[in-house]
């Protein structure tokens, strides 16, 4: 069984160089800094050097800072249950509006950062160009997640591509996994576990060989070998109420390359909705859409 991360420190504390000893110490005492913040901040907050922080984090059995943030993550998720994740919140902000409101911006725009660090170019061509090179893109998610995949559905089909999403559960899911075919592009937005639906939908990806794309927080380690490209990107703090700006900021990434790769099909559909838009509900309706390639 894995050591728990109180467990690796435990462990290896005593083998480690004094100044490692200390990074380690703010890393069990800052949980919730680590799972955000770059290597550079950390270093800044722990009073040490990023090489410092590189060099502990490999003192403990992690590959990189990135390992490591997956098992914190992976361990508050899995330790609390939804209310005492809003209860954590809650505590930390009072009754205080003005500090709900910063502090919740302060975690969107660390999460969003966070996808500079996570996510490389070449990672980012890649998942544009398997969305550009499908025939179909299939979106998966449910609870929260189903409203995102609804929505990345919705502005695929306006840009011209054949999308739909597979967001029902229990035994309906059996019924959207009927849909998959040779030459689709699974888009698989999962956080936190592999819940059932997707334990099959990941079965059935690979029976029937088709294209798959992970968005998730925690189950990149997991499942890497399970898909052909993770996309990591955070959902807040893990230790407290769930945060969506950064999925649906990488969702909207993803949109804006597509529309780069096939520009003069995009603007054409867009031009087709408008047309159809005002024959519903005259001019007024119609979408604001450029005359022509850029």
């Amino acid at each position: 069984m894995a050591l728990t991360f109180d467990e690796r420190i435990a462990d290896r504390f005593e083998r480690m160089s004094p100044a490692e000893q200390r990074v380690v110490l703010f890393f069990q005492e800052n949980r919730e800094q680590v799972l955000i913040a770059s290597a550079a901040a950390l270093a800044a907050k722990a009073e040490t050097s990023d090489a410092t922080i590189v060099r502990a984090t490999k003192a403990l059995g992690f590959s990189g800072l990135e390992d490591l943030r997956q098992t914190l993550a992976n361990e508050l998720r899995s330790s609390l249950s939804p209310a005492e994740r809003l209860t954590r919140t809650l505590g930390e902000v009072g009754t205080s509006l003005a500090a709900a409101f910063e502090m919740t911006l302060e975690i969107h725009l660390q999460s969003l950062e966070s996808l500079r660090r996570t996510i490389t170019p070449e990672q980012f061509e890649k998942a544009v160009g398997s969305i550009v090179g499908a025939q179909r893109i299939l979106v998966f998610g449910i609870g929260p997640s189903s409203a995102m995949a609804a929505y990345l559905v919705i502005q695929l089909a306006r840009f011209g591509l054949d999308a739909a999403s597979l967001t029902n559960t229990g035994l309906l899911f059996a019924d959207d996994l009927q849909k998959l075919r040779k030459g689709d592009l699974v888009i698989i937005l999962a956080y936190g576990r592999v819940y059932a639906e997707l334990a099959v939908l990941l079965d059935e990806i690979d029976r029937r060989g088709v294209g798959s794309l992970l968005l998730t927080d925690t189950l990149a380690a997991k499942l890497r070998h399970r898909v052909d490209l993770v996309l990591p990107v955070a959902r807040g703090r893990a230790d407290m109420l769930s945060m969506h700006t950064a999925t649906l900021g990488l969702i909207e990434t993803l949109l804006v390359g597509v529309a780069t790769q096939r520009t003069t099909d995009t603007l054409a559909s867009l031009n087709e909705l408008n047309e159809t838009r005002k024959r519903l509900a005259g001019k007024a309706m119609s979408l604001p859409v450029p005359n022509g390639d850029r």
